[in-house]
């Protein structure tokens, strides 16, 4: 990790992320340890996680080491349609606790919702909207529904990525201040799909720094193999973003 995080560093990262599946194996101390590291290291450098729902101590914990920044997609803010798409033992109203839970520790929190989850409504996406609102967050991750070969949902149909285009629109309108990151979903399902989530709103682009080697190994969805360097993807986006009429900084992006 501080290998890769050391790469993007010399192209100009200013904001480091950490993100996994809520794997008990990852324990808090380990998770502290890598943290103080990469400050230590890095101290200019904005430490983000995303590692999923976590008891508050462990929250504190972390923050006390050195995380900054805490992106916990909500989902989804019905929650029947939560529970349609989660396992029994993962309930909603523990997920969006952990929101405020980061919230009250001092985070910058993100919260986010996913377009085109099986059986969602447009009512749906209106009750999201109204979560976000009375949530105000720092960071708001929206990305389109892409389904997994492994998963319960590999038969159901993708997110359209123009519905997710315009619910970007949405939310810059709702809370202009926002950080609001052009997923890597949007990508992969269409070439133009940093470009087209910039001019819907986006202001935030995150390059993957896990090593080619290991990207086979951390697919959230079905898609081509991205195998391509740290180097090489800032080049790409640099050029896609000057394309549109913008230009690629690179700062710590503090929420202000």
């Amino acid at each position: 990790i501080l290998e890769a995080a050391q790469k993007g560093y010399a192209v100009g990262v200013r904001t480091i992320v950490l993100q996994s599946g809520e794997d008990s194996a990852i324990h808090d101390s380990w998770l502290e340890s890598l943290l103080e590291q990469l400050h230590h290291t890095f101290p200019d450098c904005a430490l983000t996680l995303s590692l999923g729902e976590r008891s508050k101590d462990s929250y504190a914990r972390l923050f006390r080491a050195g995380a900054t920044r805490y992106l916990l997609r909500h989902e989804t803010a019905n929650p029947l349609l939560y529970q349609k798409v989660h396992g029994p033992k993962q309930l909603f109203w523990h997920r969006i606790n952990c929101l405020y839970a980061l919230k009250d520790i001092g985070y910058q929190t993100g919260c986010g919702m996913i377009v085109g989850l099986p059986g969602q409504r447009i009512e749906d996406l209106a009750c999201d909207f109204c979560f976000i609102q009375a949530f105000q967050p720092h960071m708001l991750g929206i990305g389109p529904f892409l389904p997994h070969h492994a998963t319960p949902f590999a038969a159901e149909k993708a997110g359209r990525y123009e519905q997710c285009l315009y619910v970007l629109s949405l939310a810059r309108l709702l809370l202009p201040r926002v950080h609001l990151p052009a997923t890597t979903a949007l990508r992969s399902q269409s070439k133009d799909g940093l470009s087209l989530g910039i001019l819907s709103g986006c202001n935030v682009v995150m390059p993957s720094l896990t090593p080619p080697c290991q990207k086979k190994e951390y697919r959230l969805y079905d898609s081509p193999l991205d195998t391509k360097d740290i180097g090489e993807r800032i080049q790409e986006l640099s050029k896609a973003i000057e394309a549109i009429g913008y230009s690629l900084v690179c700062r710590k992006g503090d929420f202000a």
